[in-house]
């Protein structure tokens, strides 16, 4: 009997893990098993049995974890075709309605939007998002039918994670819960919720059904968190209470949730709660009052992811698919200029949001933790040319090449 073959290693050359000296770096089964300084090309190892390791010539750029985008709506997006006027309103139902009024009139289908926006966000070196699509009394199953196609085109270049978004709320049209719970049988991956209070006006009904759902299916959960002062501290002590109860830990998070962070006063508790029951947030880095603390949050233990939100749809102008970008505007919009803290927001950017889509990868260990690029780390990684991180976040360059499992997925900004 012929013993089977072991695959012959990729050999990442001459790359500089978070802007440090160069190494070449081994990878084996989509792992990284080694990594030593960067030897001369007469000293380049080969593969087991002599077989040559295929390389990818890091060309002395940085290396690093490849990005996670943790909150991004594929299925509302523009991206790429003619900019309209914004013609939303104030408030997420005025917001929802305006979107259900104008979602099925673009200039192309939905499916290739949703296609083209994560092929790109893959392109700029993102290779896990978690994405939201819509389902809803309006759109049926139509949007997720989407996004899980545009994620069966995309599933040798990442991890697409999707949450089933009441974004019409659970309670205000009949047979929205129904939607909810035929998306989780048709494939999405997580239950999403919606304002308890300020939407549908009964935190107790909508969590019911919400955590109910993720019991009845073993899955996780993301809700969307808008609501202001105390009443969005209220819904984030009940989501805390049902998370212990269920022992869901490592399992639910808050999307937004900015206004939890308005008085100084509460946050110190709020976050040893959410630590306590290891609830998640992800930040699109609204900036201005909707800061969220998200140095804060890591510092004391609380998994953070970042993430792009609807882009160029029809409730915001903003946003290109580029994580890189996001991750700028992120720091910028803390106030960050030492080096060390907008090296932090690309951890954030990139472990912090995979460790909230795969709760087995350690959550960040505070400002200062660098991780992702070390042996025994998954192989997905972006070659991204800069002096330092903080230069590549500044210039963002398209000098770019992602590795997904250890295999080249995107070079220059384009799919391989």
């Amino acid at each position: 009997m012929t013993a089977p073959s072991t695959p012959a290693p990729t050999l990442v050359r001459d790359v500089r893990p978070w802007g440090g000296p160069p190494v070449d770096l081994t990878v084996t089964d989509g792992v990284i098993t080694g990594a030593s300084p960067t030897a001369p090309y007469a000293e380049e190892p080969g593969g087991p049995a002599g077989a040559p390791a295929t390389v990818v010539e890091g060309r002395g750029r940085l290396v690093l974890p490849a990005f996670t985008d943790a909150h991004c709506h594929l299925d509302s997006n523009r991206v790429g075709l003619p900019f309209r006027p914004h013609t939303g309103g104030p408030g997420v139902w005025t917001m929802m309605l305006n979107d259900r009024a104008h979602w099925r009139e673009a200039e192309v289908g939905l499916t290739e939007r949703v296609t083209n926006l994560l092929g790109l966000e893959i392109a700029h070196g993102a290779t896990t998002v978690r994405s939201f699509a819509q389902v809803d009394v309006d759109a049926g199953l139509e949007r997720l039918e989407a996004v899980l196609s545009a994620r069966e085109t995309h599933r040798d270049r990442a991890s697409v994670q999707v949450v089933a978004f009441p974004q019409a709320g659970l309670l205000r049209e009949e047979g929205s819960a129904q939607v909810l719970e035929d998306a989780l049988r048709a494939g999405a991956d997580v239950v999403g919720g919606i304002d308890p209070c300020t939407l549908d006006r009964d935190p107790v009904r909508h969590l019911d059904i919400v955590f109910g759902l993720a019991e009845k299916y073993g899955r996780p959960v993301d809700i969307h968190l808008h609501e202001p002062g105390d009443l969005g501290l209220f819904s984030a002590d009940l989501i805390v209470e049902r998370t212990l109860a269920l022992g869901m830990q490592g399992n639910v998070l808050i999307s937004h949730g900015y206004a939890l962070f308005d008085d100084p006063t509460k946050v110190g508790g709020l976050l040893e709660r959410l630590a306590e029951a290891d609830i998640a947030m992800a930040s699109v880095a609204p900036g201005g009052k909707s800061r969220v603390p998200v140095d804060q949050l890591t510092g004391a233990g609380v998994r953070v992811g970042l993430g792009q939100d609807g882009q160029r749809d029809y409730w915001s102008p903003y946003g290109n698919g580029d994580m890189l970008d996001r991750t700028w505007q992120l720091a910028f919009t803390m106030g960050h200029r030492a080096d060390d803290l907008i090296e932090h927001a690309v951890a954030v950017a990139t472990r912090g949001g995979r460790s909230i889509v795969d709760p087995t990868v350690p959550r960040l260990a505070g400002t200062d933790d660098r991780p992702g690029v070390a042996v025994g780390d998954p192989a997905d990684l972006v070659l991204v040319a800069g002096e330092t991180v903080t230069s590549a976040v500044m210039d963002r360059p398209s000098d770019r090449t992602v590795l997904r499992a250890g295999h080249v997925v995107a070079d220059g900004l384009e799919l391989v």
